[in-house]
């Protein structure tokens, strides 16, 4: 079984088929960003892109994954180590506390702003409607998109 990851092929072992997605990024590629929190799809401390879709990946068995482009919370910063837009706006505003969520999060606000470039406050909530944030950093996550948003404007 083969996976592609980050735009890397990467071949799984025969034994991993009946592993979620995530416990096979984590525990045999070692891609620790996306995180095993709830573990039903109600937290979105695993999303990841999956043909470009965000998916909670404790949900989906690696087997499903198959041919399929999936990018991970560590695609995001080029190869010369510049963050992506979302994470330098993540840090801008102070967003995370404890960290938990943020990688779901910034994977969720990445596929928005690919769809929508210009969200308001309410295509955001929507789209965050997912996520849960312990710590509580909703109205910074807000404006951390927004930041990212302008920047990504600026910058095509």
């Amino acid at each position: 079984m083969k996976l592609n990851v980050n735009g890397d092929i990467h071949e799984i072992a025969e034994d991993w088929q009946g592993e979620s997605l995530l416990n096979v990024l984590r525990e045999q590629l070692g891609l620790v960003g996306s995180r095993f929190s709830c573990g039903i799809g109600q937290c979105g401390a695993c999303v990841v892109h999956v043909n470009g879709a965000p998916v909670s990946s404790c949900l989906l068995p690696v087997a499903e994954a198959t041919d399929k482009e999936i990018l991970t919370i560590e695609s995001l910063a080029d190869a010369d180590g510049a963050l992506h837009p979302l994470q330098q706006a993540w840090l801008d505003e102070n967003v995370p506390q404890c960290g938990y969520c943020q990688s779901g999060q910034i994977m969720q606000a990445a596929s928005l702003l690919e769809n929508n470039p210009n969200p308001s406050d309410a295509d955001i909530d929507a789209a965050m409607s997912g996520h849960l944030c312990r710590c509580g950093t909703y109205d910074r996550i807000r404006k951390a998109i927004k930041r990212a948003a302008l920047t990504m404007q600026e910058t095509s």
